[in-house]
């Protein structure tokens, strides 16, 4: 018992140092005393807790906001979306004429994510020159090694876990041109739920999936050379908003985790989410002209099966951004 306290002492505080090292060179906020993440506030959390689980739906009707134009979306229809955005981290939007030329046009995408305080795209490994991520099957030169550019499952994760500390993915826009001929449903969750059934389960988890060191994603390596960096970092941190940040992929070969039995115990927990399923997992597939914009929650996707027709192949839009999405 004695060295189980102690050991847990240690992880405390050790994990606290290494934060505050961790969040001198991060947009993230140090002083979380005050916030319901922080396992010593349990009133400020039950209260959050609460008002989270009351107010959880996962009636995904419930969760779609119709735009009227893409390019020009009204005052009701930005704040609509918002409130989504604020009490679920998500939120689908749907055009309402789709057949108007204004629709057509890629570059809208990212207008309409600047309407929400989205600015700052992330230029990646895969995305296009305007920044925009083309999702479809394909065979690209960077893409070939990849799951998202095939048919196949994709695991749980949230964008870019692999990516800098600097440069940490905190929101995104997905906009489906096609959807698949089967297949390819969506599954998410928000990130803050996840948090409160890891701190419901164990307070522990949480412990160690805040330490720096909690997660590696080993050195990208293509044809031989090293085209990124081994990115070290927690699972969950805070914004410089004070919002959750939850940094994560379920994928089991080329990571490395933390080896010491709350961080294990954690990984595991999450895995069995992922299997037994929650009622808190939302489930939708994206038709035509219709779109999710999110906090980066965790998400994963189903295997799906191709149109023959060239012109009617799934084809997504993402852009991945370094802001998080405004709700005021």
């Amino acid at each position: 018992m004695l060295f189980h306290q102690i050991s847990r002492l240690r992880m405390r505080y050790s994990s606290l140092f290494l934060y505050i090292n961790y969040a001198i060179n991060t947009s993230i906020i140090m002083d979380i005393s005050s916030t319901p993440y922080a396992l010593s506030n349990d009133t400020a959390y039950q209260t959050w807790r609460n008002h989270k689980l009351i107010n959880f739906t996962n009636d995904i009707n419930k969760l779609v906001i119709g735009v009227d134009n893409i390019t020009t979306p009204t005052s009701n229809e930005i704040k609509a979306l918002q409130g989504l955005i604020n009490q679920y981290n998500m939120g689908f939007y749907r055009l309402n004429n789709p057949a108007t030329e204004a629709t057509k046009n890629k570059r809208n995408i990212p207008q309409f994510a600047r309407f929400f305080g989205l600015q700052t795209l992330d230029q990646n490994l895969c995305s296009d020159d305007d920044k925009l991520t083309s999702i479809s099957v394909c065979k690209q030169p960077n893409q070939h090694q990849y799951i998202p550019y095939s048919n196949k499952r994709l695991s749980w994760h949230t964008d870019g876990y692999y990516n800098t500390s600097q440069q940490q993915i905190n929101s995104f826009i997905l906009h489906c041109e096609h959807p698949a001929k089967s297949g390819g449903e969506s599954l998410l969750l928000d990130p803050d739920i996840a948090y409160i059934l890891l701190r419901d389960e164990n307070p522990d988890y949480i412990r160690a999936f805040m330490q720096t060191d909690a997660m590696t994603i080993p050195a990208n390596i293509l044809n031989g050379k090293e085209i990124r960096a081994a990115q070290t970092g927690p699972i969950f941190s805070l914004h410089s908003t004070g919002a959750l940040h939850m940094r994560y992929s379920a994928r089991t070969r080329n990571i490395k985790w933390q080896q010491n039995s709350a961080t294990l115990e954690a990984v595991e927990f999450l895995q069995q989410l992922w299997k037994t399923g929650s009622p808190y997992i939302l489930r939708h597939t994206l038709q035509a002209h219709e779109g999710l914009l999110c906090n980066n929650v965790l998400h994963c996707r189903t295997a799906f099966e191709d149109s023959d027709d060239l012109q009617k192949k799934r084809l997504l839009y993402r852009g991945r951004y370094f802001d998080r999405v405004s709700t005021r």
